[in-house]
C-alpha cells in the first residue's frame, strides 16, 4: 500500500466528512429510501430511485475516503526544512518571460485548492518541481502551452 502525505488539518478534514457521510449523510438517505418506499409500487417510483442512486454515491464516496484515510501518512509541513521542493514546500516562483511572480503550497489531491494556491503534487506544476531546489528553473506544460518558471524561494510553513 502506499502511503499519501496529508497536513494535520487535512487529516482532520478528512475524518470530519467520513463521519458525516456515516452518521448524517447516510441515516438520512436511509430515511428517503424508507418514505419512498411507503409510496407504492417501487417500479415506478422516481423518489425511490434518485434515493437508491444517491445511497451508491454516499457508499462510493465513503469507500473512497476511507481508503485514503487508511493510506495516510500525517506530515506537518512546520516540522520540514531545506531548499528542496516536496510535499508541504511552499515555492515563489517567478515566470521568466513575463516576470509574473506566483506562491503555491504543495499538497495532496485532497486538500489541492487553486483559489488558496494550493496545489496538487499531481498538478503538471506540483510534477515539474518536486526535488528540484531554489535557483532551479523548470519548463511546465499547461493549456497554453509551455511556460519557463524560475524557483525564487523554497519554504515549509
Amino acid at each position: 500500500m502506499q502511503r499519501e502525505p496529508i497536513t494535520p488539518q487535512g487529516h482532520e478534514k478528512l475524518v470530519k466528512e467520513i463521519e458525516h457521510l456515516k452518521h448524517v449523510e447516510r441515516p438520512n438517505n436511509i430515511k428517503a429510501i424508507e418514505e419512498a418506499r411507503g409510496h407504492g409500487d417501487l417500479s415506478e417510483n422516481a423518489d425511490y430511485d434518485a434515493a437508491k442512486q444517491e445511497q451508491g454515491m454516499i457508499q462510493a464516496r465513503l469507500t473512497s475516503l476511507e481508503d485514503r484515510l487508511a493510506r495516510c501518512e500525517v506530515i506537518d509541513p512546520k516540522t520540514l526544512s531545506g531548499k528542496v521542493v516536496m510535499f508541504g514546500a511552499t515555492v515563489t516562483l517567478v515566470d521568466t518571460e513575463s516576470d509574473e511572480h506566483m506562491v503555491y503550497k504543495l499538497l495532496n489531491s485532497y486538500e489541492a485548492d487553486a483559489k488558496l494556491k494550493i496545489i496538487s503534487l499531481e498538478s503538471p506544476i506540483g510534477k515539474a518541481l518536486i526535488g528540484k531546489e531554489e535557483g532551479d528553473e523548470v519548463v511546465v506544460n499547461t493549456p497554453n502551452g509551455a511556460r519557463d518558471l524560475a524557483i525564487v524561494k523554497v519554504e515549509f510553513k
